[in-house]
C-alpha cells in the first residue's frame, strides 16, 4: 500500500478529528458524572446501610424548592423503643429467675413466682417485647421514612425521595413532571386520630402526600408549608 502526501494528510486529519470527538465525549461524560455526584452529595445520602447520618437540608429559591421529611429518628420513637426494651428485659429476667429459682438481678425479686405458669408467661412476654424492641431500634437505625420533596423548575421535575427498609426498595425515588402539578391540597381533621396532611394534585396520578407519617404537623406548620409551596409553584391551595 502506497501512502501519498495527500492521503497521509487526510488520514492525520481523520485521526485528529476522532481523537477530538473522543476527548469531547469523555469530557462531557465526566461533567455529567460530576454533576450527578454533586446532586447526590447535596443531601449526604451516601450511607445506604443505615441512613442514620443523613441530614436533608431545606432549600428554597426561585429555581429549586426542597423540603426535608423527618423519618424514624424522632424523640417519640426513641422513647417508646427504650420503654419497650426496659419492660421486656424485666419480664424476661423475672421469668429466668423463676426458672433458676435465683434472683439474677438484685432489684427484681422472683422468689414468690412459680415458673409454671407465671414465669413461663412472663418469659413469653419478655421475648415478644424484645422482638418488638429490636424492630423499633432497627427502624430507627435505618431511619425509615426520612427523605425530601424536591420541586425543580430548571429540570421540570417533582421528586419524592424516601428511605425504606434495606433491600430492593431501600431508596424510593418517584419522579413526576412539574407541569402536571395542578394544585396544593390540605387535609385537616381533628379527633382521636388527627390528620394534617399536605398533598400535591397531579394530572392523571391522584394526590401525592408530602408530610411525614405518624407525627401530625401543627396547624401553623401545615398552613406555612402549603402557602410556601403554592407560591413557588404558582398554583391554588385547596382545603383551607
Amino acid at each position: 500500500m502506497v501512502i501519498t502526501p495527500s492521503s497521509s494528510s487526510r488520514t492525520i486529519c481523520a485521526v485528529n478529528k476522532a481523537l477530538s470527538s473522543s476527548s469531547s465525549s469523555s469530557f462531557f461524560t465526566k461533567q455529567k458524572i460530576r454533576s450527578v455526584k454533586m446532586n447526590a452529595g447535596m443531601f449526604n445520602n451516601n450511607n445506604d446501610s443505615s441512613g442514620g447520618d443523613d441530614e436533608f437540608k431545606k432549600i428554597v429559591n426561585d429555581i429549586v424548592y426542597v423540603d426535608p421529611v423527618v423519618g424514624a429518628k424522632r424523640f417519640s420513637n426513641y422513647f417508646w423503643a427504650s420503654v419497650v426494651t426496659a419492660g421486656a428485659s424485666g419480664f424476661l429476667i423475672t421469668g429466668a429467675s423463676a426458672y433458676f429459682k435465683h434472683n439474677l438481678v438484685f432489684f427484681l425479686d422472683a422468689s414468690d413466682i412459680q415458673f409454671f405458669p407465671q414465669g413461663l408467661v412472663m418469659s413469653f412476654y419478655g421475648i415478644a417485647g424484645l422482638l418488638l424492641a429490636t424492630y423499633l431500634w432497627l427502624t430507627i437505625n435505618w431511619n425509615v421514612g426520612a427523605g425530601y420533596n424536591e420541586f425543580n423548575k430548571e429540570e421540570g421535575i417533582f421528586r419524592v425521595f424516601r428511605y425504606g427498609f434495606p433491600g430492593k426498595n431501600r431508596r424510593v425515588n418517584l419522579l413526576t413532571d412539574l407541569k402536571d402539578v395542578t394544585a396544593v391540597r390540605v387535609e385537616i381533621s381533628d379527633g382521636i386520630n388527627p390528620r394534617r396532611v399536605v398533598y400535591v394534585k397531579c394530572k392523571g396520578k391522584g394526590d401525592i402526600p408530602l408530610t411525614r407519617i405518624g407525627q401530625p404537623l401543627t396547624l401553623a406548620e401545615v398552613e406555612r408549608q402549603a402557602a410556601e409551596l403554592a407560591k413557588f409553584l404558582q398554583v391554588p391551595i385547596e382545603g383551607l
